[in-house]
């Protein structure tokens, strides 16, 4: 379903991040990330360059290499475009990442190696996104594996979005002893409930 209709308009700016994942020779895994900045108008940065309408501003690519624990074994990124001319150079920062684990706190442990003037906003922005995707590229690989509980032995993935409700559909379903939301009657037949026991 798309978007209602808005008002009439012109576009100033496009942002387009893509990520791939892939299954390498050896084992391991490769995240790839590609961020593309594009204005319709020229653009100039202050002590910067000047920038044609609807060539990047920014491009920027990481490679995250990761094993089946999602453990990050080397990360490599380029600066292609950027405003000014130090942005490339932070590029190698990104290697405080290597050993870390994507898990519940990577965006927090991202932040607190790669925030402020440790590393770009951008490339760092993108490690998000490629979280998301290697968790999706894996999917398959780690199907068979225990799920993740907390500490109280509870799922972790009951609450941590909308689908995952512990009063929804697929909690009654999946996790029926840990479901909170009102007890289903789908399953009462017409007879109880003209018998007025299926209320």
């Amino acid at each position: 379903m798309p978007l209602p209709k808005s008002t009439q308009r012109r576009k100033i700016h496009t942002r387009v991040v893509e990520c791939h994942g892939y299954h390498r020779d050896d084992g391991l895994w490769d995240i790839e990330g590609h961020l593309t900045d594009v204005k319709t108008d020229t653009f100039s940065s202050p002590q910067g360059r000047t920038v044609p309408a609807e060539e990047p501003i920014h491009e920027m690519c990481i490679r995250l290499t990761i094993d089946e624990e999602l453990v990050v074994h080397d990360i490599v990124a380029v600066t292609e475009h950027a405003p000014y001319p130090a942005c490339p150079a932070a590029a190698s920062a990104l290697s405080s990442l290597r050993g870390s684990r994507i898990a519940a706190g990577w965006s927090s442990e991202v932040r607190r190696r790669l925030g402020g003037k440790a590393g770009c906003t951008h490339l760092r922005e993108m490690l998000g996104p490629l979280a998301t995707t290697a968790y999706q590229t894996l999917t398959a690989a780690r199907s068979g594996r225990p799920e993740s509980l907390d500490k109280d032995g509870r799922p972790v993935r009951i609450d941590s979005c909308y689908a995952y409700a512990s009063d929804g559909e697929l909690a009654r379903l999946r996790w029926p002893h840990l479901f909170t939301g009102e007890p289903s009657h789908a399953n009462t037949t017409p007879a109880d409930d003209q018998n007025g026991h299926g209320a």
